[in-house]
């Protein structure tokens, strides 16, 4: 694998801001660990970080690079602050960023494929928000979409009295705005999902049965049954916790729709 760090402007945020990159390499001789990559252009994992994270943090707290290098996926992790991957009501505009700045920035830097079926996003906790998000907005851009112990519920986070969005949070990014029934709702997006006669993209969810958060992805799950709505659920034994994503991201990999899954791959 080909590991990068890209130190880049953006001109949507208007200002520099940094990408962790994996990207495929054959290799048969490395002590360890084999690579593939494919013939053509390599399909492109998005892979969003969490609330108090950055781009690095799949990088140091995951083997991501040694998973991957079997499939020949590259893998590219943004740093979006706390910003939800919203356009913030009192900061930036990291949505915009990441839906159609970050992608053609990759084009530019990468050979990447763009075709929708080698596309594919995933993320942890604000990050698995941002990945349905995301996919449920952009249909037409990916094949599949993963939440791992993802903030699904956002529009209630605020007046939850267990576990509230830090105010400060909400107030930069969503001002005073309800969130409920908007671009920004997840659960309000399931009504989209097929809604022009296409497939969407495939979904997972997972989450921990003792993560402060599995209530809302279990009423995720829930609501999207009732719309009828196709998913893969993983509910098992576990905490809001890097020794959970590590074990789930490995079965997200072994999930997603590669067309070309290289032998041996996950």
């Amino acid at each position: 694998m080909a590991l990068m760090r890209v130190d880049c402007y953006s001109e949507v945020l208007g200002l520099n801001t940094s990408l962790t990159v994996i990207l495929p390499q054959r290799a048969s001789s490395q002590i360890g660990m084999a690579g593939s990559a494919p013939a053509g252009d390599p399909p492109v994992l998005y892979l969003l970080h969490g609330l108090t994270d950055d781009d690095t943090i799949w990088l140091r707290r995951t083997s991501i690079e040694r998973y991957v290098a079997p499939l020949g996926l590259a893998v590219v992790m943004p740093q979006v602050g706390r910003s939800f991957y919203c356009d913030e009501e009192h900061g930036n505009r990291y949505w915009t960023f990441l839906s159609e700045e970050l992608p053609a920035l990759c084009h530019d830097f990468f050979r990447l494929s763009d075709a929708r079926e080698d596309t594919f996003v995933a993320g942890l906790s604000m990050g698995g928000y941002g990945a349905v998000k995301w996919a449920l907005r952009d249909p037409d851009r990916f094949a599949a979409a993963a939440s791992l112990s993802g903030a699904l519920n956002v529009a209630n986070r605020r007046h939850d009295p267990t576990h509230p969005l830090d105010p400060r949070v909400w107030h930069t990014v969503f001002g005073e705005r309800a969130v409920a029934g908007t671009d920004d709702d997840t659960v309000a997006l399931l009504d989209r999902y097929g809604a022009d006669g296409t497939d969407g993209p495939a979904l997972y969810v997972a989450c921990g049965t003792e993560d402060f958060l599995y209530d809302d992805n279990r009423r995720f799950v829930d609501t999207a049954r009732r719309r009828g709505v196709p998913l893969t659920v993983e509910f098992s034994p576990g905490a809001h916790d890097w020794a959970y994503w590590d074990a789930t991201i490995q079965d997200v990999l072994e999930w997603l729709p590669l067309r070309h899954r290289p032998a041996g791959g996950a």
